[in-house]
């Protein structure tokens, strides 16, 4: 119950960086908005871990796998950023949610978790709500399979995201879910500088508007910090399609973000698909005995 408490916080914490990221990415290159919110979160994660469970020298016994999955993570909110400068937030968010398709393949060949006939049709149902969703209810669109730019960058994004969730089970080697947490942020922080320095230095800083450091600060401590943190707690408790699954709420979500900033829904059609994910979730998540 608590892993599954610890991803509907997730899946709501995420869709903000939906409706904030696609206000704030016109403005800042992902690389440097990115290494700067993995800087910044592995400090804040970092203060906790001291502060709390403490680190150990065994807590860093085979840095490689920080390495991997800070990789991960870090390719997965670059090309989400990058995304988001074309795609709709409501759009990127149904790209969301065929993450447990990704990851329900990957645990199959990373830990040989094996997907149940109720969880294969749930997939297939979110899924079908996910394309939806994507070809914004346009059926002719659909069978030309006309997808955007934005829309196909951050697909690969989620592809990262989903090979990340089975992988924490796979390498993590008792650590708690904080310190590891903070051993994966800080090594895509590590990564983000060095390959985003270019663009840290081309940032004219001071010239950005509000929006921007305001995104930064909500995916900073709401969709780095405590997201990861969950994250990582759930992926010990659940199964890997599992814990994905709740990425099907991300498109409702979004909706209620865009709503709250006095954006536009989209249209009653497209809502069908929203409805679709909502009832993939409720499949995957009943009880399988």
């Amino acid at each position: 119950m608590r892993g599954h408490l610890a991803m509907l916080a997730f899946s709501g914490l995420i869709a903000g960086s939906f409706a904030l990221g696609s206000l704030a990415a016109p403005y800042i290159a992902p690389t440097a908005l990115n290494a700067l919110r993995f800087g910044m979160a592995s400090i804040l994660i970092g203060v906790a871990v001291v502060a709390s469970v403490g680190l150990r020298r065994r807590d860093f016994a085979a840095p490689w796998r920080y390495g991997i999955l800070g990789g991960l993570m870090g390719l997965y909110f670059v090309l989400m950023f990058e995304g988001l400068k074309t795609a709709p937030p409501v759009s990127a968010a149904a790209v969301f949610t065929l993450s447990p398709i990704l990851s329900g393949i990957a645990g199959y060949v990373l830990l040989r978790q094996i997907a149940t006939r109720r969880m294969a049709a749930a997939l297939a149902v979110g899924a079908a709500g996910a394309l939806w969703v994507i070809f914004r209810a346009d059926l002719a669109a659909l069978l030309r399979f006309e997808v955007g730019r934005g829309e196909v960058i951050y697909f690969w994004g989620c592809a990262a995201h989903a090979i990340y969730t089975p992988l924490v089970r796979l390498l993590n080697r008792g650590e708690s879910p904080l310190v590891f947490s903070f051993g994966t942020m800080a090594a895509a922080a590590a990564i983000l500088l060095v390959v985003g320095a270019p663009d840290l230095v081309a940032t004219d800083w001071a010239a950005l508007p509000g929006i921007v450091w305001v995104t930064l600060a909500y995916v900073t401590v709401f969709a780095s910090a405590v997201t990861f943190v969950l994250l990582q707690y759930a992926s010990l408790r659940l199964p890997s399609a599992k814990v994905m699954a709740y990425t099907y709420l991300t498109p409702s979500w979004v909706l209620c973000w865009q709503a709250a900033l006095g954006n536009p829904l989209p249209g009653p059609l497209v809502l069908i698909g929203v409805g679709l994910t909502v009832l993939a979730l409720a499949l995957l998540l009943k009880d399988e005995h």
